[in-house]
């Protein structure tokens, strides 16, 4: 039930002991592994899978366990593997679409440190850092920052600002970023291509754990943070040459009860023009909570037309966890 194990990264990418100021088999002895199994009717098994694999942190001593909300995202079945290969099951507390991130409670003793949380903020362009995912030092990888900014994802989601990391981790998603203090900075959330300079290279998204702080006693109390839900269009957009088009549909969603098609440029979201990705949604957002009627201005074969789209709560279309 562990994360594979047979590839290492090149001994000169792997972080080594006297060159760090805190122990690092400490740090990596908090990273697990995780397995989710997610039932085939889930409303995200089509997208993402009903086996997910990847990482989570243990950042509380009685097996509390940080990692990328994806992975548990409507799953019935979690285990968690220790670094020495203590295989615990595991049980999904709760999911922040916001963020991104998910906490999952170890039901049985993890015998794994809790590792110390940091802070992104101070993080800056070239700051060395670690990406450490399950497995021990051959996976772990000395990596830099090489962006903060912005970050908008097709599926209805924005970060003010994200961490940006290279090269690249393979198994990133939930995996520990850990600043040269040995303090968890992030978490691993996907595989993107960056500009830097001239060139475009391959990296990593890191979501910032200065984000769990401020919803953490809402995701143990209540699984998900304590407020009016956003409206959720149940679309996937992409920016194209300039324009926001409709890329996808999620099936039985708001967007497509609304008859919206992919193809569809959004022009203007409550007559107010949209201008990128993160614009769109935060227009969006910004017409009430969850429930709301959202209005569209979407050009489709030349021509401009409204459409009202109704909107919901995207936490109502997944399956919840049962506690067995």
């Amino acid at each position: 039930m562990a994360v594979e194990q047979d590839w290492e990264f090149p001994r000169d990418l792997q972080p080594k002991p006297g060159e760090l100021a805190f122990d690092l088999d400490r740090v990596l002895g908090s990273v697990v592994g995780l397995r989710a199994e997610i039932p085939e009717d889930a409303f995200t098994a089509s997208v993402l899978g009903t086996e997910r694999t990847g990482n989570g942190v243990v950042i509380r001593d009685d097996g509390l366990v940080l990692t990328i909300g994806y992975l548990i995202t409507e799953a019935t079945t979690i285990w968690l593997t220790t670094r020495d290969g203590a295989a615990v099951a595991g049980y999904p507390l709760g999911y922040d679409q916001g963020t991104g991130f998910g906490l999952v409670q170890a039901l049985g003793r993890l015998g794994a440190p809790a590792l110390q949380r940091g802070s992104a903020a101070g993080s800056a362009r070239g700051d060395k850092v670690l990406f450490a995912g399950h497995g021990g030092r051959g996976h772990c990888l000395k990596a830099k920052v090489i962006a903060k900014r912005e970050f908008a994802g097709y599926w209805e989601y924005v970060l003010d600002e994200a961490l940006f990391t290279a090269p690249a981790h393979p198994h990133w998603g939930g995996a520990a970023l850990v600043d040269e203090a040995g303090r968890l900075i992030g978490i691993g959330s996907l595989l993107v291509e960056e500009k830097v300079g001239d060139n475009e290279i391959q990296g990593n998204m890191v979501v910032p754990v200065d984000l769990l702080e401020p919803i953490l006693n809402d995701l143990l109390s209540y699984g998900r943070v304590n407020r009016p839900a956003r409206p959720w269009l149940g679309f996937y957009a992409t920016e194209i040459k300039g324009h926001v088009a409709v890329a996808g549909l999620a099936g039985g969603g708001p967007a497509q009860r609304a008859k919206l098609e992919v193809g569809d440029v959004v022009l203007e979201v409550a007559q107010q023009p949209v201008d990128s990705l993160a614009d769109l949604f935060r227009k969006i957002w910004r017409c009430g909570a969850a429930g709301v009627e959202v209005p569209l201005t979407v050009a489709r074969g030349g021509e401009a037309r409204e459409v009202k789209v109704r909107s919901a709560d995207r936490a109502d279309f997944l399956q919840k966890p049962k506690l067995h």
